[in-house]
């Protein structure tokens, strides 16, 4: 077994490689194990959102910022749709132990929280370095396993992380999909005031979960919106009958070709029906496949909030929240696609439109949380969309 270069005595949880590398550490949150893709994130804080992203779902996340946690946790920073069904990362690893909550908005301990989660968390392990070695070797399948009493079958654990099949392939957002059909009428955050009511709505936007985040529901509400989430599998039927002005594509874990077999056909008709279309993240790559694209599991995915990326339609240079591990492979678009953003980190594709259709799509998350807002800008950019297909005045894009 190859020895660990990330040891820390007296483990009471450990991370297990596929090529049988073991990282010891304390644990912390829920017991127990998880096969999982280990990924970093560089973000320095939101890890609540990071945690509960449903993308997440079939991750491991290793938070290269060294004090993850201390802040406490609340009520408030989750972005799952039903956060009974703990949808998000399995397990999350973390340079420094946790501390007490040191905030006004804390509502208990971080250690807690991840148990109420379900999540495994590790501490003790030098981040940074593991961080190194992902770019170096890209990203691993691992199994992370917390026991109070130390106890590790390491040649089982091995075993199982070297058995697991990995994301390629895997449709988990079937996983991730809240199930059924709901209705979305809660704004944005205001400081000091919490998330409030919508206002009154003037257009109808369907929004199909593949693994949705309540931020994106919520900037949809907060620009006049009501908003219906259907299913990951609901067919283009389902969705024309509830006579929306325009259709979201959300973002959501798993291998985008496996669930753009069911999901590709029912988004071709949404696109013949005229409706302006809007996707994030894997609605980005679906919506990339169904045009006639192909995606790619990527060496290390990117993960963080602190991403350039730049959009050719503005000229402009935005730091985006960015979490994915497949992208759309850019040089696979066909005519009339046009690619409108890329990453500036490694030329990646980050957009797309269809020319002459009000449809478009983003790889980057501009509903932030966490992460900088300059992208929030999309959102007005399809509201616009919309009411010009309604006959209505534009929105200042800002």
């Amino acid at each position: 077994m190859t020895p660990s270069p990330w040891t820390k005595t007296s483990p009471t949880a450990v991370l297990v490689f596929a090529d049988g590398t073991v990282i010891e550490g304390h644990g912390i949150g829920a017991t127990g194990q998880a096969q999982a893709e280990v990924c970093f994130n560089t973000a320095l804080t939101g890890y609540q959102e990071i945690l509960t992203d449903p993308s997440y779902l079939g991750q491991i996340v290793t938070f290269t910022f060294p004090h993850i946690g201390n802040i406490g946790a609340n009520g408030e920073d989750i972005e799952d749709l039903t956060p009974a069904a703990r949808i998000g990362a399995v397990g999350a690893i973390f340079k420094a132990d946790i501390t007490a909550p040191s905030s006004y908005r804390s509502a208990g301990h971080f250690d807690q929280w991840l148990k109420s989660r379900g999540i495994i968390g590790l501490t003790g392990v030098d981040t940074r370095a593991l961080t190194a070695w992902i770019r170096e070797n890209g990203a691993p399948n691992a199994v992370i396993a917390h026991d109070p009493d130390g106890n590790f079958d390491l040649d089982a654990l091995k075993a199982l992380a070297s058995g697991w099949s990995g994301l390629e392939g895997l449709d988990l957002a079937k996983d991730a999909t809240s199930g059924q059909s709901s209705t979305w009428t809660e704004g944005p955050w205001v400081w000091d005031q919490g998330y409030g009511d919508a206002p009154e709505a003037t257009a109808h936007i369907v929004a199909i979960d593949y693994g949705i985040k309540r931020n994106i529901l919520r900037l949809f509400a907060g620009l006049g919106c009501k908003v219906t989430v259907v299913p990951a599998t609901a067919s283009a039927e389902d969705v024309l009958a509830l006579k929306p002005d325009g259709v979201f594509l959300s973002n959501g874990p798993g291998d985008p070709a496996a669930t753009g077999i069911y999901a590709v056909p029912v988004i071709q008709k949404l696109i013949d029906s005229g409706i302006p279309l809007f996707g994030i993240c894997l609605g980005h790559q679906i919506l990339a496949l169904a045009l006639g694209g192909t995606t790619v599991k990527m060496h290390q995915g990117h993960h963080g909030a602190n991403h350039p990326v730049k959009d050719f339609t503005t000229g402009k240079v935005e730091i985006v929240s960015m979490n994915h591990g497949f992208a759309v492979d850019g040089t696979s678009l066909p005519e009339g696609v046009d690619e409108t953003h890329v990453s500036l980190f490694d030329g990646t594709n980050c957009g797309l439109r269809l020319v002459g259709k009000p449809v478009f799509s983003v790889q980057h998350h501009p509903e932030a949380s966490p992460g900088p807002q300059d992208s929030h800008y999309l959102f007005r950019r399809f509201m616009n969309m919309v009411r010009e297909r309604k006959g209505e005045p534009a929105l200042a894009e800002r």
